[in-house]
């Protein structure tokens, strides 16, 4: 008997059968006047919609996240879509927020961030590529900064900026080593002014986070006039508002702040909008589109990216402490392969039964579980179901979960779609009904900047102490005498382990954490502590995903994932 053939994801999306983006702006109650379309699948939302529900009740949020991802994949975006069409097969109004994808991973190794299977917002294709075009006008709107910035410098530079201490860089969205460190200005005094500089991923781009945070069209703007670009001879920081740029740079951005419709493969709505990545930024969609989302249906699902270490701790922390709303429950997504991977197995040989290594990788999973509970949530663990998983070894991560006082739900969303999710939306909604949720943040933005970072590397990742560098130790007394100490703090680590050391998989214990320089995001509204060796701008691996993309004859794409 012949194997089943199994479609790619990109096979799939181009078979459904979207609706009109109408008629996904009719579910949603949306007059003609709330929104513009883009093309016949694709439309922006009004932020006038946001002020004319302002009296209505706030639907509940539903937080998806996940264990610390392997090369096995855990499907956290395809569970938050599944999820969002199972809560509609049991007939609640749902809808689903996520963040946009990112070429730089997209025509990397990642690949897309649209779902994958059954599970799946549409049109994918237009998603993972230019979508509606907001990660153009961020990067658009970050090179202008830096343009404006080198030609007061040029121009006689009467804000006395020291070129030493220029820390704004320029953006793209690719992952393009070669760019991490370049000198611009050369050329003589026509070119203007020589010295040494970079590029940065545009999700990784100050403007993202501020775009993503950002109340209103008025807040976008004030955020953006408080983004410190450099520092004078005097070691003052030198802001946007200093160059006189923040209104020309919100006017760049004025259609980016409105958030994007889409739908499902089984039309239900999403609203797709902003895409910082969660190991160098904080790793959520906007506020905006979650708040319009809750406002909109009774239950938004929506994710943050990497594990709960990432993703979820600054959406708990940043997002939702901005924001001004509780979430409602957590979800936290695992895989049998990933955990069996956490336990020591190697990625060749995960479709074996083993259920000692499961065990063992469960570490993981439970010090996530610990990590959600810190915060005072109800929380659900989803079995993201693979074919090659048995059984048995479903039955004992449920054990173990139970063990712990969480039920872990089997989940079939690639294969089902939102029938594959039934059981989850039915445990979500029973859990946001029955549990108690007694939601705080771990840390007070009164404590020391020093005491924040301690406070998550030691209760969020299970580190025994932070080491910090000479180089940070300077800058907390520094930022602190700004007036900057009461900020949240947005960690940059590696996703792939608890620790700062990618290789250290599982749980680890008796580490440290190394923090060895701290970014000062004002407009944003915290300060970035880098750890470890990880980057703000990816490089490409030796055989990308690119080289498989191509187009057809007539248009259609080939290659995505």
């Amino acid at each position: 008997m012949s194997e089943k053939v199994v479609k790619s994801d990109i096979e799939i999306a181009q078979e459904c059968t979207m609706k009109p983006i109408e008629e996904i702006a009719d579910q949603l109650n949306l007059s003609k006047e709330d929104w513009e379309p883009y093309g016949k699948y694709k439309a922006k939302i009004s932020l006038d919609v946001l002020d004319q529900l302002h009296t209505k009740e706030d639907g509940k949020v539903i937080l998806v996240t996940a264990i610390s991802p392997t090369p096995a994949g855990e499907g956290k975006s395809t569970v938050t879509v599944g999820l969002g069409q199972g809560l509609s097969k049991i007939g609640k109004n749902s809808i689903i927020a996520l963040r946009e994808p990112s070429l730089g991973p997209c025509m990397g190794i990642k690949g897309g961030a649209a779902g994958g299977g059954y599970s799946q917002v549409v049109p994918m294709e237009d998603i993972n590529l230019h979508f509606t075009g907001d990660l153009h006008a961020i990067t658009t709107a970050h090179n202008a900064l830096a343009a404006f910035l080198d030609n007061h410098i040029h121009q006689g530079n009467t804000l006395n900026i020291d070129v030493r201490r220029v820390s704004w860089k320029r953006v793209v969205d690719l992952n393009d080593r070669a760019l991490r460190q370049v000198v611009v200005g050369l050329g003589g005094p026509v070119q203007g002014v020589p010295r040494e500089s970079g590029f940065d991923i545009t999700v990784a781009s100050e403007i993202m986070a501020i775009l993503c945070l950002a109340n209103n069209l008025n807040d976008l703007k004030e955020r953006i006039s408080k983004i410190v670009v450099a520092y004078d001879f005097d070691k003052k920081p030198v802001t946007a508002k200093d160059l006189g740029v923040e209104g020309a740079l919100t006017l760049l951005l004025k259609e980016a702040l409105k958030p994007n419709l889409v739908q499902t493969l089984e039309n239900t709505p999403a609203i797709i909008h902003g895409g910082p990545f969660a190991n160098i930024a904080h790793g959520c969609n906007s506020v905006i589109a979650t708040k319009m989302g809750a406002k909109l249906a009774d239950y938004v699902v929506t994710e943050a990216g990497f594990g709960a270490d990432l993703g979820a701790e600054k959406f708990l922390n940043i997002k939702a402490r901005y924001a001004g709303f509780k979430p409602s429950l957590v979800v936290l997504v695992a895989t049998i392969r990933a955990l069996k991977m956490h336990g020591g197995v190697p990625k060749d040989e995960l479709k074996k039964e083993n259920l000692e290594a499961l065990e063992s990788g469960m570490d993981n999973l439970l010090k996530h579980i610990d990590t959600v509970k810190s915060f005072g949530l109800p929380l659900v663990v989803a079995v993201n179901r693979f074919i090659t998983d048995t059984d048995e070894e479903v039955a004992l991560l449920q054990k173990l979960c139970k063990d712990h006082g969480v039920e872990a739900v089997d989940t079939e969303v690639w294969a089902k779609g939102g029938e594959g999710a039934e059981a989850l939306a039915h445990k979500a909604v029973s859990l946001i009904e029955e549990e108690e949720n007694n939601f705080d943040h771990l840390y007070s933005l009164d404590t020391s900047i020093q005491t924040k970072i301690e406070t998550i590397a030691k209760k969020v990742y299970g580190a025994s102490g932070v080491e910090f560098s000479a180089k940070a130790k300077k800058q907390i007394v520094q930022f602190e005498k700004e007036g900057w100490g009461q900020l949240p703090i947005c960690m940059a680590k590696t996703q792939y382990s608890l620790s700062d050391d990618p290789q250290k998989l599982g749980r680890p214990e008796g580490f440290t954490i190394t923090v060895r320089e701290l970014r000062p995001s004002i407009g944003a509204g915290f300060i970035v502590a880098l750890t470890g060796d990880v980057m703000t701008m990816p490089g490409l691996p030796k055989q990308p995903a690119a080289l498989k993309m191509d187009v057809s004859e007539d248009g259609k794409a080939i290659g995505l994932f």
